[in-house]
């Protein structure tokens, strides 16, 4: 089985035994920076990465799971009409608060939003993206007469060259995150893609769980597919009462849920899953990339700096690092920056610093941890995901900023990857639930809560916006 992270910095490749999910072999291929990226770049790593693994020689099916919201435009004769706009870009700040106001009439707004589609939009989503085309591009968007997401582009590529775009199929996972697209009504709403864009467009066709798009030209069965955050639900084996915190390029807090969420204050975005549940979700924009700006800053390396943070007391003797580098997504503040409180002559040193921006970064974790159960979300243990969970700094402090049982994984797994891999096994084997792979040792963390930090940092989060 082949499964394809197709991710904002990389395309991984895990090719796993159909049995029993044993890693046989695996691939990487870099993709560029920026967050306007043309899609020929991330087939041309799709294309290298299944080289550096190997090929999909004896492979019988594949799947691919890439990075959500992405907008990707076609013209009529499957052309890419404009460079796609990733997540992460948040030029469309203003035609998001615009889409807020006009659906729902002023204040009811976010409330008409949530209860339409699940989800308040954020600049992340694709629904704003083309509205702000629409705005600011209108050659492209008169070219414009399909959309699609980064994996159901890679899907429909992978199926032919010659396939027409009305062949472009998604997932209920990936479809959730656009912003037109309901996951209690299991539907388009296309009259919201209308009101955003100005026009009809074509969107591709959501197939359901387990089932099939079609065949490579090989023969090789293609999954549907789905977005980063399903696969990793799929690829970490998430149960009822399990919340994962991936701590990547963004932040992620997602967990398993029986029923659709719907919360009018836009902290938890009501997206489904890929096995036809759904996974309420919070998204930071902030999570690892600020543990690399402060070991820059401080001119050592990541290893150093987690090591400085152990030895530095719980709180960082009074320091508070607010960590918007980026802006955020959850709170919504696209043009906030960051901020350290509470510099004095006892705690101006590397390894209160380097404490601080772990506590910083875990800190707006914990609140989206709250903002699930607040939804009635039952979460009793923490999953730790990502490039970032994989320090004993940053896993200890973690038991110790959540208040609950943290688990983490001793092995370096691809989990989106190994998502898509174990999605592809499920639709080769027609079985009524995907393979039940073990794929990870995880070691329990239960340090000594200080939900102090937490309550200090609550205090100061809002200052700039006071």
């Amino acid at each position: 089985m082949a499964g394809v992270d197709s991710s904002t910095q990389a395309c991984k490749v895990v090719i796993r035994d159909y049995e029993t999910g044993a890693l046989v072999r695996q691939g990487r291929a870099p993709h560029p920076d920026g967050t306007e990226i043309d899609p020929q770049h991330w087939w041309h790593a799709l294309n290298s990465a299944l080289e550096s693994a190997g090929g999909l020689e004896q492979v019988e099916a594949i799947s691919i799971a890439a990075q959500q919201h992405g907008m990707i435009c076609l013209d009529e004769s499957a052309k890419v009409v404009r460079p796609a706009l990733l997540w992460n870009d948040v030029r469309s700040a203003q035609e998001t608060d615009d889409l807020i106001a006009e659906f729902g009439e002023g204040k009811k707004g976010p409330t008409a939003w949530a209860q339409a589609v699940g989800t308040v939009p954020v600049p992340s989503l694709t629904i704003t993206k083309l509205r702000w085309m629409a705005r600011h591009e209108v050659s492209n968007a008169k070219a414009t007469r399909a959309v699609c997401l980064p994996h159901d582009w890679l899907t429909w590529k992978l199926r032919a060259a010659d396939l027409d775009i009305n062949e472009l199929t998604t997932d209920r996972g990936d479809a959730s995150g656009t912003g037109y697209w309901s996951p209690s009504e299991n539907n388009y709403r296309l009259d919201l893609l209308e009101r955003a864009f100005g026009r009809s467009l074509l969107v591709p066709k959501v197939i359901p769980p387990k089932e099939s798009p079609g065949h490579m030209p090989n023969g090789i069965i293609l999954a549907p597919g789905t977005g980063d955050n399903a696969a990793s639900s799929l690829g970490i084996g998430m149960n009822t009462g399990d919340a994962v915190v991936s701590i990547g390029t963004s932040g992620v807090i997602m967990a398993i849920s029986d029923k659709p969420t719907a919360d009018s204050s836009g902290e938890v975005a009501g997206f489904a899953d890929a096995t036809g549940h759904f996974l309420p979700l919070v998204c930071t924009l902030n999570a690892a990339r600020i543990f690399d700006a402060v070991h820059t800053l401080l001119g050592i390396d990541r290893e150093t700096l987690y090591k400085m943070a152990l030895e530095a007391p719980a709180g960082a003797d009074g320091l508070t690092l607010i960590p918007y580098f980026e802006g955020e997504r959850t709170p919504n503040r696209p043009f906030a920056t960051g901020s350290l409180y509470g510099m004095n002559l006892a705690n101006s040193s590397p390894g209160c610093l380097a404490r601080a921006a772990i506590e910083g970064v875990l800190c707006g974790l914990a609140d989206g941890l709250d903002a699930l159960t607040a939804q009635g979300v039952q979460v009793e243990r923490v999953i730790l995901a990502g490039g970032g969970s994989r320090s004993e700094a940053v896993r200890r402090i973690a038991s110790q900023i959540f208040g609950r049982p943290v688990y983490a994984a001793n092995d370096e797994g691809e989990h989106v990857a190994d998502g898509a891999a174990r999605q592809a096994a499920w639709v080769l084997s027609g079985e009524e639930l995907p393979p039940a792979w073990d794929l990870h040792d995880y070691e329990l963390y239960e340090d000594k809560p200080t939900l102090w930090v937490r309550e200090r940092y609550a205090e100061l989060r809002d200052l700039q916006f006071h």
